[in-house]
Protein backbone atom coordinates (compact mmCIF):
# COMPACT_ATOMS: atom_id res chain seq x y z
CA UNK A 1 0.00 0.00 0.00
CA UNK A 2 1.46 3.51 -1.29
CA UNK A 3 0.21 5.03 1.87
CA UNK A 4 0.80 9.12 2.15
CA UNK A 5 0.48 11.62 5.02
CA UNK A 6 -2.69 14.03 3.79
CA UNK A 7 -1.36 17.89 3.04
CA UNK A 8 -4.55 19.27 3.00
CA UNK A 9 -6.26 19.49 6.48
CA UNK A 10 -9.52 18.81 6.06
CA UNK A 11 -11.84 21.62 7.76
CA UNK A 12 -9.71 24.23 6.58
CA UNK A 13 -9.68 27.01 3.41
CA UNK A 14 -6.90 29.04 2.33
CA UNK A 15 -9.32 30.25 -1.07
CA UNK A 16 -9.83 34.22 -0.46
CA UNK A 17 -12.00 34.31 -3.74
CA UNK A 18 -14.94 32.15 -1.59
CA UNK A 19 -17.51 34.26 0.43
CA UNK A 20 -17.47 33.54 4.00
CA UNK A 21 -19.97 34.40 7.15
CA UNK A 22 -18.43 35.26 10.34
CA UNK A 23 -18.71 32.69 13.55
CA UNK A 24 -17.96 34.37 16.60
CA UNK A 25 -16.67 32.63 19.75
CA UNK A 26 -17.49 33.88 22.98
CA UNK A 27 -17.07 32.63 26.60
CA UNK A 28 -20.42 34.15 28.05
CA UNK A 29 -24.13 34.76 26.35
CA UNK A 30 -23.06 38.72 28.44
CA UNK A 31 -21.22 39.48 25.39
CA UNK A 32 -23.55 39.64 23.06
CA UNK A 33 -25.05 42.83 24.82
CA UNK A 34 -21.68 44.66 24.25
CA UNK A 35 -20.27 43.67 20.66
CA UNK A 36 -20.63 45.80 18.16
CA UNK A 37 -20.22 43.08 15.10
CA UNK A 38 -23.85 42.27 15.31
CA UNK A 39 -26.77 44.58 14.95
CA UNK A 40 -29.31 44.78 17.69
CA UNK A 41 -32.11 42.92 15.38
CA UNK A 42 -29.42 39.87 14.45
CA UNK A 43 -28.66 39.95 18.70
CA UNK A 44 -32.80 39.21 19.11
CA UNK A 45 -32.47 36.53 16.95
CA UNK A 46 -29.21 34.55 19.08
CA UNK A 47 -30.74 35.14 22.15
CA UNK A 48 -34.00 33.33 21.02
CA UNK A 49 -31.86 30.66 19.31
CA UNK A 50 -29.94 30.33 22.47
CA UNK A 51 -33.27 30.33 24.35
CA UNK A 52 -35.25 27.37 22.32
CA UNK A 53 -32.64 25.01 21.22
CA UNK A 54 -30.40 25.33 25.00
CA UNK A 55 -27.62 24.86 22.95
CA UNK A 56 -24.33 26.32 22.56
CA UNK A 57 -24.53 27.12 19.06
CA UNK A 58 -26.79 30.32 17.41
CA UNK A 59 -27.38 32.09 13.98
CA UNK A 60 -28.38 35.11 13.04
CA UNK A 61 -29.97 36.44 9.27
CA UNK A 62 -28.56 38.67 6.48
CA UNK A 63 -30.20 40.89 4.66
CA UNK A 64 -32.25 38.23 2.87
CA UNK A 65 -33.20 36.03 5.53
CA UNK A 66 -30.31 33.67 4.44
CA UNK A 67 -27.38 32.38 7.38
CA UNK A 68 -25.53 36.03 8.10
CA UNK A 69 -23.36 34.08 10.81
CA UNK A 70 -23.58 32.11 14.20
CA UNK A 71 -22.09 32.33 17.27
CA UNK A 72 -21.12 29.82 19.78
CA UNK A 73 -20.78 29.55 23.60
CA UNK A 74 -17.17 27.66 23.82
CA UNK A 75 -16.52 28.16 28.05
CA UNK A 76 -12.94 27.36 29.27
CA UNK A 77 -12.40 24.09 30.83
CA UNK A 78 -9.66 21.72 30.82
CA UNK A 79 -11.38 18.95 31.90
CA UNK A 80 -11.43 16.06 29.96
CA UNK A 81 -14.63 15.53 27.26
CA UNK A 82 -15.54 19.17 28.79
CA UNK A 83 -12.44 20.61 27.09
CA UNK A 84 -12.47 23.63 24.59
CA UNK A 85 -11.03 20.95 22.32
CA UNK A 86 -14.02 18.71 22.90
CA UNK A 87 -16.49 21.57 22.52
CA UNK A 88 -15.17 22.85 19.59
CA UNK A 89 -15.06 19.49 17.94
CA UNK A 90 -18.87 19.24 17.97
CA UNK A 91 -19.80 22.53 16.68
CA UNK A 92 -19.27 21.81 12.99
CA UNK A 93 -21.96 18.97 13.20
CA UNK A 94 -24.18 21.81 14.03
CA UNK A 95 -23.02 24.42 11.05
CA UNK A 96 -24.39 24.24 7.39
CA UNK A 97 -21.79 24.08 4.93
CA UNK A 98 -20.27 27.13 4.39
CA UNK A 99 -16.79 29.31 4.62
CA UNK A 100 -16.42 30.63 7.79
CA UNK A 101 -14.60 33.32 9.01
CA UNK A 102 -13.22 32.74 12.65
CA UNK A 103 -13.83 35.38 15.43
CA UNK A 104 -13.38 35.77 19.06
CA UNK A 105 -15.44 37.82 20.76
CA UNK A 106 -14.09 37.54 24.49
CA UNK A 107 -10.82 38.15 25.35
CA UNK A 108 -9.28 34.18 24.77
CA UNK A 109 -5.95 33.74 25.59
CA UNK A 110 -3.46 32.21 23.32
CA UNK A 111 -3.90 28.69 24.16
CA UNK A 112 -7.94 28.59 24.10
CA UNK A 113 -7.49 29.90 20.58
CA UNK A 114 -5.16 27.05 20.02
CA UNK A 115 -7.38 24.31 21.47
CA UNK A 116 -10.28 25.79 19.28
CA UNK A 117 -8.41 25.38 16.07
CA UNK A 118 -7.01 21.84 17.26
CA UNK A 119 -10.77 20.65 18.49
CA UNK A 120 -12.26 21.68 14.79
CA UNK A 121 -9.50 19.74 13.28
CA UNK A 122 -9.95 16.82 15.27
CA UNK A 123 -14.00 16.38 13.86
CA UNK A 124 -12.79 15.71 10.63
CA UNK A 125 -10.69 12.72 10.80
CA UNK A 126 -12.41 9.78 8.84
CA UNK A 127 -10.21 7.11 8.36
CA UNK A 128 -10.20 5.41 4.35
CA UNK A 129 -9.03 2.08 3.52
CA UNK A 130 -8.53 2.91 -0.15
CA UNK A 131 -5.89 4.96 -0.90
CA UNK A 132 -7.00 7.11 -3.52
CA UNK A 133 -7.11 10.97 -4.18
CA UNK A 134 -10.07 12.76 -2.74
CA UNK A 135 -11.61 15.60 -3.55
CA UNK A 136 -11.75 18.40 -0.83
CA UNK A 137 -15.37 20.27 0.22
CA UNK A 138 -14.54 23.46 0.80
CA UNK A 139 -17.76 23.97 2.87
CA UNK A 140 -17.80 23.70 6.82
CA UNK A 141 -14.40 25.00 6.76
CA UNK A 142 -11.94 27.70 8.75
CA UNK A 143 -10.58 30.38 6.43
CA UNK A 144 -6.77 30.16 7.51
CA UNK A 145 -6.06 33.54 6.35
CA UNK A 146 -7.88 34.88 9.21
CA UNK A 147 -6.82 32.25 11.60
CA UNK A 148 -3.38 33.62 10.58
CA UNK A 149 -4.69 37.35 12.11
CA UNK A 150 -5.39 35.47 15.75
CA UNK A 151 -3.00 33.32 16.51
CA UNK A 152 0.97 33.17 15.52
CA UNK A 153 2.02 32.16 12.46
CA UNK A 154 4.05 29.40 14.50
CA UNK A 155 1.33 28.19 16.74
CA UNK A 156 -0.87 27.69 13.70
CA UNK A 157 2.19 25.88 12.53
CA UNK A 158 2.36 23.95 15.70
CA UNK A 159 -1.59 23.08 15.23
CA UNK A 160 -1.13 21.92 11.94
CA UNK A 161 1.79 19.81 12.60
CA UNK A 162 0.31 18.07 15.66
CA UNK A 163 -3.29 17.26 13.49
CA UNK A 164 -1.59 15.50 10.83
CA UNK A 165 0.40 13.43 13.12
CA UNK A 166 -2.90 12.83 15.17
CA UNK A 167 -4.01 11.34 11.62
CA UNK A 168 -1.11 9.48 11.09
CA UNK A 169 -0.91 7.87 14.00
CA UNK A 170 -4.56 6.89 13.86
CA UNK A 171 -4.02 5.89 9.90
CA UNK A 172 -1.21 3.39 10.97
CA UNK A 173 -3.09 1.49 13.82
CA UNK A 174 -6.14 1.25 11.84
CA UNK A 175 -5.04 -0.16 8.86
CA UNK A 176 -5.57 -4.08 8.41
CA UNK A 177 -2.78 -6.32 9.47
CA UNK A 178 -2.38 -7.88 6.23
CA UNK A 179 -1.63 -4.15 4.97
CA UNK A 180 0.48 -2.85 7.75
CA UNK A 181 3.28 -5.74 8.13
CA UNK A 182 6.08 -4.91 9.35
CA UNK A 183 7.91 -5.01 5.68
CA UNK A 184 5.18 -2.28 4.52
CA UNK A 185 5.47 -0.59 7.59
CA UNK A 186 9.27 0.17 6.93
CA UNK A 187 8.02 0.95 3.69
CA UNK A 188 5.84 3.38 4.88
CA UNK A 189 8.04 5.16 7.19
CA UNK A 190 11.05 5.99 4.66
CA UNK A 191 8.45 7.56 2.27
CA UNK A 192 6.70 9.67 5.01
CA UNK A 193 9.64 10.68 6.73
CA UNK A 194 10.98 11.54 3.44
CA UNK A 195 11.33 14.93 3.62
CA UNK A 196 12.88 15.04 6.63
CA UNK A 197 15.85 13.21 5.47
CA UNK A 198 16.35 10.98 8.75
CA UNK A 199 19.03 8.55 8.79
CA UNK A 200 17.45 5.14 9.20
CA UNK A 201 19.34 1.90 9.65
CA UNK A 202 17.65 -1.37 9.72
CA UNK A 203 18.01 -4.82 11.35
CA UNK A 204 16.51 -7.85 9.69
CA UNK A 205 17.18 -11.69 8.61
CA UNK A 206 20.30 -13.22 9.74
CA UNK A 207 21.73 -10.14 11.38
CA UNK A 208 18.66 -9.28 13.86
CA UNK A 209 18.68 -12.98 14.80
CA UNK A 210 22.58 -12.77 15.58
CA UNK A 211 21.92 -9.50 17.28
CA UNK A 212 18.38 -9.18 18.90
CA UNK A 213 17.66 -12.61 19.46
CA UNK A 214 14.41 -11.56 21.55
CA UNK A 215 13.09 -9.74 18.41
CA UNK A 216 14.34 -12.28 16.69
CA UNK A 217 12.12 -15.16 18.90
CA UNK A 218 8.91 -13.28 19.22
CA UNK A 219 8.51 -12.95 15.15
CA UNK A 220 10.35 -16.12 13.87
CA UNK A 221 6.76 -17.89 13.95
CA UNK A 222 5.27 -15.40 11.24
CA UNK A 223 5.85 -15.52 7.33
CA UNK A 224 6.07 -11.28 7.74
CA UNK A 225 9.75 -11.28 9.20
CA UNK A 226 10.38 -8.86 11.73
CA UNK A 227 13.25 -6.41 11.96
CA UNK A 228 14.21 -3.40 14.27
CA UNK A 229 14.26 0.46 12.38
CA UNK A 230 16.52 3.08 13.86
CA UNK A 231 15.57 6.25 13.03
CA UNK A 232 17.85 9.12 13.64
CA UNK A 233 17.52 13.25 12.79
CA UNK A 234 20.20 14.63 14.71
CA UNK A 235 21.21 18.08 13.63
CA UNK A 236 24.65 17.45 15.00
CA UNK A 237 24.38 19.87 17.78
CA UNK A 238 25.48 19.22 21.08
CA UNK A 239 23.78 22.43 22.16
CA UNK A 240 20.68 19.85 22.10
CA UNK A 241 18.70 17.46 24.04
CA UNK A 242 19.49 14.16 23.07
CA UNK A 243 16.44 12.44 23.38
CA UNK A 244 15.34 8.43 22.46
CA UNK A 245 11.93 7.55 21.87
CA UNK A 246 10.67 3.95 21.45
CA UNK A 247 7.52 1.89 20.54
CA UNK A 248 6.13 -1.40 20.82
CA UNK A 249 5.39 -2.30 16.77
CA UNK A 250 3.31 -5.73 17.17
CA UNK A 251 1.65 -5.59 13.61
CA UNK A 252 -0.88 -8.25 15.03
CA UNK A 253 -0.83 -10.17 18.26
CA UNK A 254 -2.40 -13.61 18.08
CA UNK A 255 -0.98 -14.08 21.75
CA UNK A 256 1.22 -17.18 19.82
CA UNK A 257 0.86 -20.85 21.52
CA UNK A 258 -1.20 -19.07 24.53
CA UNK A 259 -3.65 -18.18 21.63
CA UNK A 260 -6.50 -15.38 22.61
CA UNK A 261 -9.75 -15.68 22.32
CA UNK A 262 -11.15 -14.78 19.34
CA UNK A 263 -13.12 -11.66 20.74
CA UNK A 264 -9.87 -10.43 22.87
CA UNK A 265 -8.02 -11.07 18.97
CA UNK A 266 -10.34 -8.60 16.85
CA UNK A 267 -8.47 -5.53 18.77
CA UNK A 268 -5.05 -6.95 18.35
CA UNK A 269 -4.20 -4.64 15.29
CA UNK A 270 -3.76 -2.38 17.33
CA UNK A 271 -0.80 -4.00 19.41
CA UNK A 272 1.79 -1.72 17.07
CA UNK A 273 0.23 1.63 18.31
CA UNK A 274 3.15 2.23 20.71
CA UNK A 275 4.75 2.39 17.61
CA UNK A 276 2.72 4.91 15.90
CA UNK A 277 2.53 6.81 18.60
CA UNK A 278 6.62 7.37 18.59
CA UNK A 279 6.08 7.87 14.53
CA UNK A 280 3.92 10.32 15.13
CA UNK A 281 5.59 12.01 17.95
CA UNK A 282 8.72 12.00 16.16
CA UNK A 283 6.46 13.37 12.66
CA UNK A 284 5.41 16.95 15.02
CA UNK A 285 8.66 17.69 16.49
CA UNK A 286 10.40 17.18 13.27
CA UNK A 287 7.42 19.09 11.17
CA UNK A 288 7.95 22.43 13.97
CA UNK A 289 11.95 22.29 13.46
CA UNK A 290 12.43 21.44 17.10
CA UNK A 291 15.89 21.76 18.48
CA UNK A 292 16.57 18.19 19.50
CA UNK A 293 18.65 15.15 18.61
CA UNK A 294 16.11 12.49 18.08
CA UNK A 295 16.03 9.02 18.40
CA UNK A 296 13.75 6.50 17.37
CA UNK A 297 13.83 2.89 17.65
CA UNK A 298 11.22 0.54 16.43
CA UNK A 299 11.09 -3.36 17.16
CA UNK A 300 8.69 -4.58 14.50
CA UNK A 301 6.94 -8.28 14.81
CA UNK A 302 3.92 -10.22 14.45
CA UNK A 303 3.68 -12.67 17.12
CA UNK A 304 2.25 -15.85 15.28
CA UNK A 305 1.65 -19.61 15.32
CA UNK A 306 3.55 -22.10 13.84
CA UNK A 307 6.03 -24.80 14.17
CA UNK A 308 8.86 -22.31 14.95
CA UNK A 309 6.99 -20.29 17.39
CA UNK A 310 8.38 -19.61 20.89
CA UNK A 311 6.98 -22.02 23.85
CA UNK A 312 6.18 -21.01 27.31
CA UNK A 313 8.82 -21.80 29.56
CA UNK A 314 11.53 -21.58 27.05
CA UNK A 315 14.92 -19.71 27.94
CA UNK A 316 16.31 -17.64 25.30
CA UNK A 317 19.16 -15.41 26.02
CA UNK A 318 18.72 -11.63 25.34
CA UNK A 319 21.00 -8.86 23.74
CA UNK A 320 22.86 -8.07 27.30
CA UNK A 321 22.74 -12.18 27.55
CA UNK A 322 20.61 -12.04 30.05
CA UNK A 323 18.37 -15.56 30.48
CA UNK A 324 14.93 -15.04 29.85
CA UNK A 325 12.21 -17.84 30.67
CA UNK A 326 9.02 -17.23 28.79
CA UNK A 327 6.23 -17.47 30.96
CA UNK A 328 3.77 -16.84 28.72
CA UNK A 329 4.03 -16.40 24.55
CA UNK A 330 0.87 -13.43 25.26
CA UNK A 331 3.32 -11.23 27.00
CA UNK A 332 5.78 -10.78 23.63
CA UNK A 333 6.20 -6.94 24.13
CA UNK A 334 8.31 -6.66 26.91
CA UNK A 335 10.38 -8.99 24.68
CA UNK A 336 10.71 -6.09 21.89
CA UNK A 337 11.36 -3.49 24.29
CA UNK A 338 13.83 -5.57 26.14
CA UNK A 339 16.73 -5.74 23.59
CA UNK A 340 15.80 -2.38 22.18
CA UNK A 341 16.52 -0.43 25.80
CA UNK A 342 19.70 -2.75 25.99
CA UNK A 343 20.57 -1.45 22.44
CA UNK A 344 19.64 2.24 22.93
CA UNK A 345 22.24 2.64 25.75
CA UNK A 346 25.21 0.90 23.99
CA UNK A 347 25.44 4.14 21.92
CA UNK A 348 28.06 7.18 23.25
CA UNK A 349 25.46 9.78 23.13
CA UNK A 350 23.99 10.06 26.59
CA UNK A 351 19.99 10.44 26.27
CA UNK A 352 18.86 13.57 28.29
CA UNK A 353 15.47 10.54 28.89
CA UNK A 354 14.04 7.52 26.71
CA UNK A 355 10.39 7.11 26.70
CA UNK A 356 8.83 3.80 25.19
CA UNK A 357 5.50 3.45 24.22
CA UNK A 358 3.78 0.27 24.29
CA UNK A 359 0.19 -1.32 24.23
CA UNK A 360 1.61 -4.08 26.67
CA UNK A 361 -1.02 -4.70 29.43
CA UNK A 362 -4.46 -5.20 30.24
CA UNK A 363 -3.78 -4.70 33.62
CA UNK A 364 -2.69 -1.00 33.30
CA UNK A 365 -6.63 -1.51 31.40
CA UNK A 366 -7.90 -2.62 34.70
CA UNK A 367 -6.69 -0.40 36.52
CA UNK A 368 -7.16 2.31 34.61
CA UNK A 369 -9.32 1.50 32.24
CA UNK A 370 -8.83 2.29 28.59
CA UNK A 371 -8.91 6.63 28.26
CA UNK A 372 -5.68 7.00 30.70
CA UNK A 373 -2.28 5.94 29.75
CA UNK A 374 -0.10 4.84 32.90
CA UNK A 375 2.93 6.29 33.28
CA UNK A 376 6.16 4.59 34.92
CA UNK A 377 9.55 6.38 35.59
CA UNK A 378 12.74 6.22 37.01
CA UNK A 379 13.04 9.87 37.47
CA UNK A 380 10.23 11.93 39.62
CA UNK A 381 11.63 15.14 37.35
CA UNK A 382 10.41 13.55 34.15
CA UNK A 383 7.41 11.95 35.78
CA UNK A 384 6.04 15.45 36.87
CA UNK A 385 6.90 17.09 33.35
CA UNK A 386 4.37 14.32 31.67
CA UNK A 387 2.01 14.60 34.15
CA UNK A 388 1.68 18.25 34.17
CA UNK A 389 1.65 18.71 30.76
CA UNK A 390 -1.14 16.13 30.36
CA UNK A 391 -3.44 18.35 32.45
CA UNK A 392 -2.41 21.29 30.35
CA UNK A 393 -3.16 19.63 27.06
CA UNK A 394 -6.15 17.90 28.08
CA UNK A 395 -4.16 14.83 27.13
CA UNK A 396 -3.32 13.33 30.62
CA UNK A 397 -2.00 10.44 32.46
CA UNK A 398 -1.74 8.71 35.62
CA UNK A 399 1.64 7.58 37.27
CA UNK A 400 2.07 3.91 39.00
CA UNK A 401 4.80 3.20 41.31
CA UNK A 402 7.82 1.08 40.22
CA UNK A 403 7.01 -0.91 42.88
CA UNK A 404 10.09 -2.83 44.02
CA UNK A 405 9.05 -5.78 46.38
CA UNK A 406 7.43 -7.12 43.12
CA UNK A 407 10.75 -7.82 41.71
CA UNK A 408 10.74 -11.10 43.17
CA UNK A 409 7.71 -12.14 41.27
CA UNK A 410 10.30 -12.08 38.47
CA UNK A 411 13.08 -14.13 39.88
CA UNK A 412 12.91 -17.88 38.81
CA UNK A 413 14.29 -21.17 40.84
CA UNK A 414 16.99 -21.11 38.40
CA UNK A 415 19.52 -18.32 36.74
CA UNK A 416 16.38 -17.04 34.25
CA UNK A 417 14.53 -14.06 34.34
CA UNK A 418 10.59 -14.65 33.97
CA UNK A 419 8.99 -12.65 31.28
CA UNK A 420 5.79 -12.60 33.27
CA UNK A 421 6.37 -12.96 36.89
CA UNK A 422 4.55 -15.41 39.38
CA UNK A 423 2.13 -13.19 40.61
CA UNK A 424 -1.59 -12.63 38.85
CA UNK A 425 -1.56 -9.49 40.15
CA UNK A 426 -0.33 -6.35 39.69
CA UNK A 427 0.59 -7.06 35.96
CA UNK A 428 1.04 -3.40 34.62
CA UNK A 429 3.87 -2.99 37.66
CA UNK A 430 5.94 -6.12 37.15
CA UNK A 431 5.42 -5.52 33.34
CA UNK A 432 7.52 -2.14 33.99
CA UNK A 433 9.87 -3.37 36.64
CA UNK A 434 11.14 -6.39 34.00
CA UNK A 435 11.71 -3.26 31.38
CA UNK A 436 13.60 -1.64 34.31
CA UNK A 437 15.86 -4.38 34.29
CA UNK A 438 17.00 -3.23 30.67
CA UNK A 439 17.34 0.32 31.90
CA UNK A 440 20.87 1.64 32.91
CA UNK A 441 20.21 2.99 36.52
CA UNK A 442 22.00 6.22 35.57
CA UNK A 443 19.50 7.12 32.99
CA UNK A 444 16.18 9.12 33.07
CA UNK A 445 13.66 6.66 31.75
CA UNK A 446 9.65 6.84 31.36
CA UNK A 447 7.60 3.85 30.41
CA UNK A 448 4.18 4.56 28.99
CA UNK A 449 1.76 1.91 28.90
CA UNK A 450 -1.46 2.84 26.57
CA UNK A 451 -4.44 1.48 24.58
CA UNK A 452 -4.18 3.08 21.84
CA UNK A 453 -7.58 2.57 20.71
CA UNK A 454 -11.07 4.74 21.13
CA UNK A 455 -13.51 1.92 22.31
CA UNK A 456 -16.74 4.54 22.08
CA UNK A 457 -16.97 7.14 19.86
CA UNK A 458 -17.73 11.01 20.28
CA UNK A 459 -17.11 14.49 18.15
CA UNK A 460 -13.56 14.23 16.73
CA UNK A 461 -12.56 11.05 18.78
CA UNK A 462 -14.35 8.18 16.26
CA UNK A 463 -13.90 4.38 17.24
CA UNK A 464 -10.82 3.32 16.75
CA UNK A 465 -6.76 3.77 16.71
CA UNK A 466 -5.50 6.95 18.55
CA UNK A 467 -2.64 9.04 19.27
CA UNK A 468 -2.66 8.79 23.05
CA UNK A 469 -0.05 10.87 24.90
CA UNK A 470 1.16 11.90 21.53
CA UNK A 471 0.09 16.18 22.56
CA UNK A 472 1.40 15.54 25.70
CA UNK A 473 4.70 13.93 25.21
CA UNK A 474 5.42 16.49 21.86
CA UNK A 475 4.70 19.70 23.86
CA UNK A 476 6.48 18.07 26.71
CA UNK A 477 9.52 17.49 24.82
CA UNK A 478 9.15 20.86 23.13
CA UNK A 479 9.35 22.34 26.77
CA UNK A 480 12.00 20.36 27.84
CA UNK A 481 14.19 21.45 24.36
CA UNK A 482 13.44 25.12 25.51
CA UNK A 483 14.16 24.87 29.11
CA UNK A 484 17.66 23.08 28.64
CA UNK A 485 19.18 24.34 25.24
CA UNK A 486 22.96 25.01 25.87
CA UNK A 487 24.32 28.32 25.05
Amino acid sequence: MDYKIEKKLLGFCENKNLSSVPLYIIKDLKSLGSTKLISEKQKVFLRSAFEIKKGFVGFFPDDNNDVGGAIALIKNSLEPRKSIIDQSAELPSKLPNKKWLLQFIDDQNDREKYNFLLGWGLSFYKFHIKNKDKKYDINNTLCTDQILKIIAKDKWQQCAAELKSIFFTRDLINLPPNILTPLNYEKIIKSCFKAFSPNIDVFKGESLAKEFPLIDFVGRSSENKPMLLDINWSKNNNNYPNITLIGKGVTFDSGGLDIKPSNSMLFMKKDMGGSAIALGVAYALMSINCPVNLRVLLPLAENSISDRSMRPLDVIFSRNNTAIEIGNTDAEGRLLLADTLTFCYESDIKNDFIIDFATLTGAARVALGTELPALFTNDENLGKRIIDEGINQVDPMWQLPLFEPYERFLENKYDALSSTGSSNTGGAITAALFLKRFVNSDNNWAHIDLMAWNTTERPGFPVGGEAMGLRNIVNMILNYCKDNKKS
